[in-house]
């Protein structure tokens, strides 16, 4: 085969993983958007030069700025082979795209090839890989012939479960996680930023297209909304037609997972009252102002039970039964508390019930 090769994002997928390296060669702002999955960033031209180039193109000529922008290239490419590639081999196999497979991808694939190293081009860039996601969430979705959606007011532990089913092996989808909010007011995440919503739906299309399709998948009952990330049509509208699994806990258990789940709000209480201001428009000045109260001497427990039994759960009851069709066949599971060995024990009842999950080496 002659290099580089210039190919497709269809036909370079089902070997994705046979490359030694993805090189994703555009500026680091636009890597961190989002990027293929195990993608490394060796820009050819960083942020800064970048925006020198086009600035140039825009104000002088296409030919300055591709003067300026081929010295700019080279040197980083130079920088890239000494730093990071002297010690690689003959066979070293990698993958190099940037936005739409054009100049800086073509710069580095052609270097890389007159090295002698068998480099591949994604042909399209970016731009085909994320056409192809886009396409596949469109359509993985409906080739799964079981979701089952586990329901459950707030606190009730549906997230811990997802956790302990995948630890034993079955196929979930944790949309809170891959958006890294719980979903609510109060649902961000202290230790980590929220994802584009490019790189939610690759993380999405990577976990989807390594499940089989004749296992179940477990999901939690989200709406279209998490945090700032959307969940695409498709699988919302298959988790809205499927199976309903009930997920109960105590009330006094609710809080006290909440208050585990949601330690850092529970150790700064000014941070807490900033969030529960945003809910003065559906529960009034005088109510929050007695919300913030509680947190402020530190009541957190009374202050979490208010919250449940006041805003989350009647937001609940109003949303579940509309949105989830099958909400009233659904199976109920019931936690007696919040235990570990709870947990496990309802996740095996939970796979029994729907089929047992296999390990996709069994699969």
């Amino acid at each position: 085969m002659k290099y580089p090769a210039v190919l497709p994002f269809r036909d370079i997928l089902p070997r994705l993983h046979e490359f030694d390296a993805i090189i994703d060669v555009r500026s680091p702002s636009e890597f961190a958007e989002d990027h293929l999955p195990g993608a490394i960033n060796l820009p050819v031209l960083d942020d800064e030069q970048r925006v020198r180039v086009g600035i140039l193109y825009k104000q002088t000529s296409a030919f300055e700025a591709k003067k300026l922008g081929a010295a700019l290239v080279a040197k980083n490419i130079a920088r890239h082979i000494e730093d990071g590639f002297l010690a690689h081999p003959h066979e070293w196999k990698p993958l190099v795209y940037c936005w739409r497979g054009g100049n800086r991808s073509g710069a580095m694939a052609h270097i890389l090839a007159r090295i002698g190293w068998p480099v591949t081009q994604l042909d399209g860039g970016y731009k085909d890989y994320r056409r192809h996601v886009n396409a596949e969430l469109a359509t993985l979705p409906e080739r799964f012939d079981f979701i089952n959606v586990l329901c459950g007011p707030t606190g009730s532990g549906k997230s811990r479960l997802l956790q302990v089913l995948d630890k034993q092996g079955a196929q979930v989808i944790d949309l809170e996680r891959l958006a890294a909010h719980r979903g609510s007011v109060l649902g961000g995440l202290p230790e980590a930023e929220q994802p584009s919503q490019k790189a939610f739906e690759s993380a999405l299309w990577q976990q989807l297209r390594q499940f089989d399709p004749a296992l179940p998948v477990f999901i939690e009952s989200e709406s279209k909304k998490v945090g700032r990330v959307r969940v695409p049509d498709a699988l919302m509208d298959k988790m809205r037609a499927a199976a309903c699994t009930d997920v109960r806990l105590a009330t006094d258990q609710r809080v006290q997972l909440l208050m585990q789940d949601y330690e850092h709000f529970v150790g700064d209480p000014a941070r807490l009252n900033v969030q529960l201001a945003l809910l003065t428009q559906l529960h009034g000045k005088e109510k929050i102002a007695h919300w913030q109260q509680l947190a402020t001497a530190g009541q957190m427990a009374e202050l979490v039970e208010e919250l449940l039994v006041q805003h989350y759960d009647p937001v609940y009851r109003q949303s579940i039964a509309r949105n989830f069709s099958r909400y009233a066949q659904a199976t109920p599971l019931v936690l007696p508390d919040i235990s570990e060995h709870a947990f496990e024990q309802a996740a095996r009842a939970l796979c029994a019930i729907v089929g047992e999950p296999r390990t996709a080496s069994a699969a």
